[in-house]
């Protein structure tokens, strides 16, 4: 089970550099670890609208597992929920796209996680893309 792990462990993020028509900027990240944990991370940066909070940061952390091309997350209340780490991912599933080797075509396929089933309605239909191991 370790082999899926180090496949899978990384840093992924949805490329959201553009601008919102109010000016505020999005950006998430999820780390995924060797060890079976991960960090979420969403910022919103409100500073073109507001001087007075600038940003809002938001997290949630967890441990995760593989079966197959899916990623199941989990958050234990306990230990991983606090004030702040709000998310709780428990019932939270993914999806690990990548290039199939068997595909010998020039098409480009840039390794991601579609999380397509969540308690979590702000990551559900979030596709990141895997930036670094």
């Amino acid at each position: 089970m370790c082999t899926p792990l180090f496949a899978q462990s990384g840093v992924y993020v949805i490329d959201n550099n553009d601008k919102h028509t109010d000016g505020t900027i999005l950006k998430w990240t999820l780390t995924l670890n060797n060890d079976g944990t991960f960090l979420y991370h969403f910022l919103r940066d409100l500073s073109a609208i507001s001087k007075l909070n600038k940003e809002e940061n938001f997290y949630g952390k967890g441990t995760w597992k593989v079966e197959k091309n899916l990623i199941f997350f989990s958050s234990d209340k306990e230990t991983d929920l606090n004030e702040k780490y709000i998310y709780d991912f428990t019932n939270t599933k993914a999806r690990w796209i990548k290039k199939s080797p068997r595909d010998l075509s020039d098409i480009v396929v840039k390794e991601s996680l579609l999380f397509y089933e969540s308690d979590l309605w702000v990551i559900e239909r979030l596709k990141f893309i895997k930036i670094s191991n």
